[in-house]
C-alpha cells in the first residue's frame, strides 16, 4: 500500500524536550592526546552543542574523570553555558558505571540520550553500549568527540552504530533543535550560535544579515 505523507517530523528527530545531553571528559589531559580532530575544532564543536543545549533548556549531565588528580578542568566552553552546575567527577572510565551519574540520569527521566566527549573509543563507547543494553535510545555527536587516532575514533563510531546508536554532527544537533525558522522564540538564539560557532555556515549567516538584511526563512 502506498504510504500517505503528512507534514510531521520523523520520530527519530530530536527536539529540546525529548532527550538529555551527556557531556563527558572534555578535559585538558584528555585533549592533549586527541589526534582524530584538531583541538580548536573540537573546542568549537563542544561550545556549539553546549550552548545549543543550554539555550533550548535540554537537561545536561556534565561529568569528568579524575579532575583534581590527573585530567584537569573541563573546557570553559562547556561549563560557561551552565553556570553553577555541578560537575560529576568519576574514577570509572565508563560513565555508566558511576552511581552519581546514573542517579542523575534517572532523575532526569529521559529515555533518549545524546553523548559527546573524549575519548570516543573509551569514555563514549562505554556508556553508549551500556545505555543501549538497558533500553535507552542513544545518539552520538561524532564531531564533538575525539580519540588518539582517526582509526580509534572511526572504529568506535562504527561499533556504536552497529549496536544501534545514531551518529550526528554538532551543527546538525543545533539545527535539528530549531528545525523550523518560524519558531521565533529561538530564532535569534540559533542564528547567534551558528554565527559564533557554525564555521562557514555561520559566516554565511553573518554576511547575509550584514550585506542584505536577509534572514533564514525570509524573516
Amino acid at each position: 500500500m502506498m504510504p500517505t505523507a503528512t507534514a510531521t517530523p520523523g520520530k527519530t528527530l530530536l527536539s529540546g524536550t525529548d532527550h538529555a545531553l551527556v557531556l563527558i571528559d572534555f578535559q585538558s589531559q584528555m585533549a592533549f592526546a586527541t589526534k582524530s580532530i584538531a583541538a580548536e575544532l573540537l573546542r568549537n564543536n563542544a561550545a556549539l552543542i553546549a550552548n545549543a543545549a543550554a539555550g533550548f533548556a535540554v537537561p545536561t549531565v556534565l561529568t569528568t574523570v579524575a579532575e583534581k588528580s590527573f585530567s584537569g578542568p573541563m573546557f570553559t566552553e562547556i561549563t560557561d553555558p551552565f553556570p553553577g552546575q555541578a560537575l560529576l567527577d568519576r574514577t570509572s572510565m565508563n560513565t555508566w558505571e558511576d552511581a552519581a551519574v546514573i542517579e542523575e540520569i534517572n532523575r532526569l527521566g529521559r529515555s533518549r540520550l545524546v553523548f559527546a566527549g573524549l575519548w570516543t573509543s573509551v569514555c563514549i563507547v562505554g556508556p553508549v553500549l551500556s545505555a543501549i543494553d538497558q533500553g535507552f535510545e542513544t545518539y552520538v555527536i561524532t564531531d564533538a568527540c575525539g580519540d588518539i587516532s582517526e582509526e580509534a575514533h572511526e572504529r568506535a563510531v562504527a561499533r556504536m552504530v552497529q549496536a544501534g546508536a545514531r551518529p550526528m554532527t554538532a551543527l546538525q544537533y543545533l539545527l535539528e533543535l530549531q528545525r523550523d525558522w518560524a519558531r521565533g522564540e529561538t530564532y535569534e538564539l540559533t542564528t547567534g550560535i551558528a554565527r559564533q560557532w557554525g564555521g562557514a555556515y555561520g559566516l554565511g549567516v553573518t554576511y547575509a544579515k550584514t550585506m542584505f538584511g536577509a534572514s533564514e526563512g525570509g524573516r
